[in-house]
């Protein structure tokens, strides 16, 4: 079927397999265990059949090995094997780096029916990933399930009457992520949907004016970014009221959370996932994320790979996204240190609750001139150090209020040299004199990139150093 058709057909029966999606949760426990193992079956059984990677790793096991008994599989494995990889074969390492290549393509389909975007390499190692069409119709749903419109009230269904109808989406918007590709993909699919897309490297105030031209309905971006946007709405240099507020990407605080809802007056929808799996969880109304265990299985594990009980925080977690059988993920290695909640959540559902310690780059507080201070959102500089660099390790430590660090890898392949620190330091003091900070030294700093301890992920801006 064709990927155009098979976008319309996502867009026009996205509330509609939502709303199967709520009425099957309403089983139970019992229904999601019982249909995640027979996904997990079908998967499996897929990758053994049609992935020349998963049939090699599965060679000795039986056919009918239970998950638990299936080997682990980790991201530096999986690209070092990537044309083996995915069950359709025409997807090559090769093809997908010359469509990534070009900037146009960003929300584009990939041999006409896939999408394609990046990670962050917060784990210290990017990642290529292919989603198909059904995929992206089931996150697309696992979203929709979570956001239900015939719960808005008058105060929600009057800010989207008087709003541009669109969303307003503040992201990293120069490289292939999965927010802007999905973003992309969605303005593709429902031009009514799809708002604006607006550069995290925006200046404040630059971004509040854009904002407020625009009026969106509802206004997606990452935690930290949406904090420093509520604070410009309770300072008065904010005029927007989005019926609805998502945030994703980093760790949410119920600091943060309160904060958000409170200045914009709505809620906070906050959604867990990865470009490994868009849609991993979502927060309910009382703000416990809970997963989408019909579609996602997470097995929390210690440092050995044990079973970790629920309660007790682990050291990474393995991911099998049931959703996308074109990159199979099972048992994958995701980084993440979470902690499933035995008791059930207050607010009804049925879905496993958990605590998730991924990404928690520091705001940067900066010297401007006149003795005042600009905050700097973490993935703004992120996204500078990338542009400069490329897809390499790097940490941006801030030594006090008028001096950054910058931490590149040193020795190894793929190091940057010399010529390419100066092109990143320089990068940065442009930056951050159109921020309003002109006067804040940047340094090449000897240590190499430090991986958190607790976990295990790379957090690449630091308000102070470990």
């Amino acid at each position: 079927m064709p990927f155009p058709y098979e976008l319309v057909a996502a867009s026009a029966d996205c509330q509609l397999l939502a709303a199967q999606m709520r009425l099957e949760r309403a089983a139970g426990r019992a229904w999601i265990e019982a249909t995640a193992r027979r996904r997990a079956e079908a998967l499996v059984a897929h990758a053994r059949e049609r992935s020349p990677y998963y049939r090699e790793r599965y060679r000795e096991l039986a056919p009918d090995a239970p998950l638990a008994e299936l080997p682990p599989v980790r991201k530096r494995e999986l690209m070092s094997r990537f044309d083996d990889w995915a069950t359709d074969r025409r997807i090559t390492r090769a093809k997908v780096e010359r469509f990534l290549a070009e900037p146009g393509n960003i929300g584009e389909p990939f041999l006409r029916d896939y999408v394609v975007w990046t990670s962050s390499g917060t784990t210290g190692e990017p990642g290529v990933f292919v989603q198909e069409a059904a995929a992206m119709a089931a996150y697309d749903a696992l979203i929709a399930a979570q956001a239900d419109v015939r719960e808005w009230g008058p105060r929600e269904v009057g800010r989207w009457a008087r709003s541009s109808g669109g969303g307003a989406l503040v992201v990293a918007t120069g490289a292939p992520y999965p927010a802007i590709v999905a973003w992309r993909r969605l303005a593709r699919i429902n031009p009514l949907l799809g708002g604006g897309a607006y550069p995290i490297t925006l200046p404040l105030h630059e971004l509040a004016a854009a904002l407020e031209r625009d009026r969106p309905a509802f206004l997606s971006t990452y935690p930290t970014m949406a904090l420093l946007l509520a604070l410009e709405r309770n300072a008065r240099r904010l005029a927007i009221e989005p019926a609805a507020v998502w945030c994703g990407g980093e760790c949410l605080s119920p600091f943060a959370r309160e904060a958000i809802e409170q200045a914009f007056d709505c809620r906070v929808h906050d959604e867990y996932g990865a470009a490994e799996c868009f849609a991993i969880g979502s927060a309910c109304a009382l703000g416990a994320m809970h997963c989408h265990a019909d579609w996602a299985i997470l097995e929390p594990v210690d440092r050995a790979g044990r079973p970790v009980p629920p309660g007790e925080p682990s050291h990474t977690v393995l991911l099998t996204n049931l959703a996308n059988h074109l990159q199979p993920l099972i048992r994958y290695d995701l980084g993440d240190s979470i902690r499933v909640l035995a008791e059930p959540c207050a607010c009804g559902s049925p879905l496993p609750v958990i605590e998730v310690q991924g990404r928690s780059d520091d705001v940067i507080a900066l010297a401007a001139p006149g003795g005042a201070t600009v905050a700097i959102v973490p993935l703004a500089l992120e996204a500078v150090v990338e542009a400069a660099v490329g897809a390499v390790p790097f940490q941006v430590v801030a030594a006090g209020p008028a001096e950054l660090r910058l931490r590149l890898r040193h020795g190894g392949d793929g190091a940057p040299g010399a010529r390419a620190r100066s092109a990143c330091r320089k990068a940065l003091r442009e930056f951050l004199a159109a921020q309003g900070a002109p006067d804040v030294r940047v340094m090449d700093d000897a240590q190499d990139p430090v991986v958190d301890a607790r976990s295990g992920k790379l957090r690449r801006v630091l308000a102070a150093a470990p």
